[in-house]
Formats: structure tokens, C-alpha cells, sequence
């Protein structure tokens, strides 16, 4: 049952916002409006599970969930927002797999009208009633098989966005875009009629050569994420601009969103230094998104940094070089790794994070054998270099 929540129930709801589920579920069983209170609960459930993100749009207290997997694969308001900036003021936006409806809502802060599809009739029933509580007008929930849609359709539209769904069956998850439903390589002809331009959200478990091998008309290629971790791949197809270098994009969303970007062909020309890591001061580790993307070379290259080894993507300078699209740290100390070392490291830094690169042993290995406790002020590296060396190299963040 999908309903707008009532006052009594928005008060109700944030009442027990806290309490535990499972026994308000069982105290509210043999309630007369028993289904009311059942879906106000999964409103609390629902809430709790995405506070962080969706910190933006739960402010309005009237937003529901239509179903728990719609609070379990909506997209961040943070990367919503980015969605939006993808796209120009008073556009005429297609969104042909809403879900929960944070990139429509988003993108209708600057789109004229936005169309938004689900398949699911509860889902597209939400996305009205959570228009309407956000006081948004220009977004129209549909509910309806969006490839359908475009095929009874004589719109043009400015920009389609699609999300395809990721999940088997059996709630297996998919990876490939030609596994993913609805499938943009097949479909990818008849989506080209109906726009000028196409922003495709992919899993970030997909390779980046796979992505332009099977969107071939890609004019640009993002990969979005944090200092932990690279959250998704978005494929931006400019049917009205098209190129055969896309450019590939490495965005990091913190306090100040750090942006790299660079084409294959910079990469394939770019070279690699590797200097003696003894005369460094800083290493350089890049955010997981240009990871992501694989620009080894032109990071050497682009900020004159050096490489510890052909496959060990850590990089070092003896200048500070603040704009570098990674984590920076102050080396401290580095020894050799041996049996006979192990024990003075330990001795010297008996507690670090430690993390492993292009190395013989695991960092779950390597704690078992240093015998030391993890903590924030120190960063122990085991890594390769160049010479066939390797190293454990003692950092502290800067």
C-alpha cells in the first residue's frame, strides 16, 4: 500500500524514529490500521538505512519509500547532484529507470520537465507523491516499461538518463551492460532517436576499457567517488558532439571535489620516472576513482612524480605537490623488508594502518607479522620498487 503520510503519522514516525523495529512491528500487530503502521515502521527502517545519504532530501518529513530496495539502491543526494550538473538549464530530461527518484528530482532543478519511468506501479506511484512532498512540479511519474515508452514515443528530449537495474535473478548482481536491464547496447539505436544527448550510470565493478568497447560513441567517461572508495561509472554519449578521444574523468567528492581528467592517447604517450625512493620526502596515492581509470603514466608524467615500480601505483617526490588526485603522506622511515627488520619496525611503530601494494604478502599477512595494532597516525606501506626491491615504508598523513 502506498499512501501520502498524515500528520498523525509523521508525528508518530518521528516518535519512534529511534525505537527498536522489530518490537514496534509486534506491539503494532493487532493495531485496527495494523498495514498503516507496518508501512509507517518501514518508513523508520527505510530512514535510518540511507540518513547519511540522502542528508538532503530527508528533510522533508513527508518523502515515504514505496519498498526497502528502493532505500537500498537509490543513488546519494551527492551524486545526484552531480548527475544534475551534467546536464544545461531548461532541458527536457528522460529519466527511464527513476526508482526511488533522486536523480530526477535533482536534475529538475535545472531541467524545464523531467519524464520519470519505473516499471514497478508502486514505485512510479511514490515518485509522484514525493514529488509533491518536495515541492517539486516539474517531474511526472510514469509507470510504465520505459523501452516501451520510447518505442509509442514522438518526444525528443535533451538529455536520457538510465540507470539500469544491476540485480538477477535471485537478487544476483550484474555487472555488464548487456546484462543489465533495461539493456543500452541493444536498445542503444532506438534511445538515439529520442535525444541529443545520453548519461548512462554503470556499475564502478566495470572495467573502464569495457565500458568504451561497448559504447563506442562515449564522448565522455566519469568515475565518481570518495577518499575510500570509487562509487560509480557514468558514460555521457553526446550524439550532437561526437569524438573519437573521449575524455575520461576522475571525480572525487570531499570537502573540495578534486577533478582529473585526461584522453587514452595522453596516457599512451605519457612516460614514467623511477627515481630512488631514498631521496624522496613524499609519497602519493592515487583516490580510488583515478585508480579507477588507470592513468599511471600521465600522473608520473603530469605532476613529475615517480613511480616505486612499473605495477606498484604509489608515487613519490621530494617537493610537496598539493594538487596531486590522491592522499598525500610525509615519509617517515623506510627499511627493508626482511625477517631480521620485522622486529625493529615493530619496535619503532607499534601501531600503523597498513596497506600493501604490488607486495608478496597481504596486509592481513603482514600485521600478523609485524605484530602491531592499527591506528590512524601512521601509514606503513609494504611495497615493490623498481630494482626488484622490497620495502616497508613508514608514512604519516599530511
Amino acid at each position: 500500500m502506498i499512501t501520502e503520510l498524515n500528520g498523525n503519522i509523521i508525528k508518530w514516525i518521528e516518535e519512534h524514529r529511534n525505537d527498536d523495529t522489530t518490537k514496534l512491528r509486534l506491539s503494532c500487530r493487532k493495531k485496527d490500521d495494523a498495514t498503516i503502521y507496518d508501512f509507517a515502521i518501514m518508513q523508520i527502517e527505510c530512514r535510518k538505512k540511507v540518513a547519511k545519504k540522502l542528508h538532503t532530501t530527508l528533510q522533508s518529513q513527508n518523502f515515504i519509500f514505496p519498498t526497502p530496495l528502493s532505500a537500498e539502491q537509490c543513488t546519494s543526494d551527492d551524486l545526484a547532484e552531480f548527475h544534475s550538473s551534467l546536464i544545461n538549464n531548461g532541458e527536457n530530461v528522460l529519466d527511464m529507470t527513476a526508482g526511488l527518484g533522486i536523480d530526477a528530482f535533482h536534475l529538475a532543478q535545472k531541467a524545464t520537465q523531467v519524464i520519470a519511468i519505473d516499471i514497478n506501479k508502486d514505485v512510479a506511484q511514490a515518485l509522484s507523491i514525493n514529488a509533491n512532498a518536495l515541492g517539486i512540479t516539474n517531474v511526472t511519474g510514469i509507470n510504465a516499461d520505459s523501452i516501451e515508452y520510447l518505442k509509442s514515443s514522438t518526444t525528443h528530449f535533451n538529455t536520457i538518463f538510465i540507470d539500469p537495474a544491476r540485480r538477477g535473478d535471485g537478487g544476483k548482481r550484474l555487472f555488464a551492460l548487456a546484462d543489465c536491464q533495461p539493456n543500452v547496447v541493444e536498445h542503444l539505436e532506438l534511445i538515439k532517436q529520442h535525444c541529443d544527448k545520453l548519461i548512462v550510470k554503470v556499475s564502478p565493478m566495470l572495467d573502464a576499457t569495457q565500458v568504451l568497447r561497448e559504447l563506442p560513441e562515449t564522448t565522455e567517461l566519469y568515475a565518481i567517488g570518495t577518499r575510500q572508495e570509487c562509487k560509480e561509472l557514468v558514460v555521457v554519449l553526446d550524439f550532437k558532439n561526437p569524438t573519437s578521444t573521449p575524455i575520461l574523468h576522475c571525480i572525487t567528492l570531499s570537502e573540495c571535489e578534486n577533478r582529473f581528467s585526461f584522453t587514452r592517447h595522453e596516457e599512451a604517450v605519457a612516460k614514467s620516472t623511477f627515481e630512488n625512493i631514498n631521496t624522496a620526502i613524499y609519497l602519493y596515492e592515487p583516490h580510488p576513482c583515478v585508480m579507477k581509470m588507470q592513468p599511471f603514466n600521465i600522473l608520473s608524467h603530469k605532476y613529475n612524480t615517480s613511480k616505486l615500480h612499473p605495477h606498484t601505483h604509489i608515487y613519490s617526490s621530494k617537493n610537496y605537490i598539493p594538487e596531486f588526485p590522491g592522499d598525500c603522506y610525509k615519509i617517515e622511515h623506510i627499511y627493508p623488508f626482511s625477517s631480521r627488520i620485522i622486529k625493529e619496525v615493530a619496535k619503532d611503530y607499534p601501531r600503523a594502518n597498513i596497506a600493501v601494494r604490488n607486495f608478496i604478502l597481504s596486509a592481513e599477512e603482514l600485521r600478523k607479522r609485524l605484530k602491531i595494532k592499527d591506528d590512524n597516525k601512521y601509514r606503513l606501506y609494504g611495497v615493490s620498487i623498481a630494482n626488484g626491491d622490497r620495502l616497508l615504508i613508514v608514512t604519516s598523513p599530511i
